[in-house]
């Protein structure tokens, strides 16, 4: 289940990316797959908790080519699918090893790899992808408020799965005590 929600939130970001208009909190650019793509560092780290470092990477090659294929069939530039791309490798890279190489409790894990994830993320999507170095769709003026926006989306995301990975340890652990 973790995999299949692992890979159904990506293709389900790009889906809804392609199908609403961006949000806007005032100054603020958010896609609506932002959203999601939050989830999908939670999930991310949920599978490789059950499944270990090196098949996540795997995990992570066949969710890049199925976001990449989704994108281009739904009509993404070949810019916008490079943009994507490399923004997903390189942020799923880094919250893979930084999950990895934090010694804390798994909430805090998913957390602050999640943070510095979700700024590669949208710092690489939206300079390459969506500045007028990439496809031109925001001008040099919007790029940091698109930028600031995603990474607070990301961010609230990432502390509502980390508060909820927290609250279903203490209950297992009362569950565990009252045995």
């Amino acid at each position: 289940m973790r995999i299949l929600f692992y890979l159904l939130s990506i293709v389900t970001a790009n889906v809804v990316t392609a199908a609403f208009a961006p949000l806007q909190l005032g100054m603020f650019i958010v896609p609506m797959g932002t959203f999601l793509i939050g989830a999908t560092f939670i999930f991310r780290d949920l599978v490789q908790n059950k499944y270990g470092r090196a098949k996540t990477y795997l995990f992570i090659i066949t969710a890049l080519a199925l976001s990449a294929f989704v994108s281009f069939m739904l009509g993404d530039t070949l810019l916008i699918v490079v943009a994507s791309a490399l923004s997903f490798v390189v942020a799923e890279t880094a919250d893979t090893e930084i999950y990895t190489r934090l010694k804390l409790p798994m909430a805090w894990r998913v957390f602050y790899s999640g943070i510095v994830g979700g700024f590669l993320d949208s710092v690489i999507f939206v300079v390459i992808g969506l500045s007028p170095l990439g496809a031109n769709f925001l001008p040099w003026e919007a790029v940091p408020f698109a930028i600031i926006g995603q990474i607070i989306v990301k961010t609230i995301i990432q502390m509502f799965g980390a508060l909820i990975l927290n609250q279903a340890r203490l209950m297992k652990e009362k569950r565990l005590i009252s045995e």
